[in-house]
């Protein structure tokens, strides 16, 4: 899915004469992906002067450009600065990663436990960047009563 097709599902959305945040068709999910130790060599912010020679995990690029391919989207969310922007947008096309968009400064430190009022599916990457499979797992979530 092309940046412009993108921009056709994130459009204003009206509801019963309310605006409402677009939701993706069911199907396509909307990737955040980590690059620092998740797609590539880790790299601190402290050494930017590495992040344009970084190496990149070889089963990470090829994944994330599949999942390109079949029309879902690639974001790349990272805890890179606001400074580091072009370095990190030139590495990732010199790499060839295809994608949708880039947010740089997301919180550091790792643990995070993401609260939003869309569906939020979290996966760590642990050394091998593969298609997703299913499992059952014990996850955290509101005492909302309807357990």
């Amino acid at each position: 899915m092309q940046k412009e097709e993108v921009e056709n599902y994130l459009h204003k959305k009206v509801e019963d004469g309310e605006i409402v945040s677009p939701v993706l068709p069911d199907g396509v999910k909307n990737y955040l992906i980590d690059i620092d130790g998740t797609i590539c060599d880790d790299i601190p912010n402290e050494e930017p002067e590495r992040m344009g020679t970084a190496e990149v995990y070889p089963d990470a690029l090829l994944t994330l450009n599949k999942w390109y391919e079949e029309g879902h989207l690639i974001c790349f969310f990272t805890s890179r600065v606001e400074s580091h922007r072009e370095v990190t947008s030139e590495w990732l096309k010199k790499n060839g990663f295809k994608y949708h968009s880039l947010l740089m400064g997301k919180p550091r430190g790792g643990n995070y436990h993401w609260v939003d009022n869309h569906l939020v599916k979290a996966t760590r990457y642990n050394g091998k960047f593969t298609d997703l499979v299913e499992k059952e797992v014990t996850i955290e979530v509101f005492d909302d009563d309807n357990s």
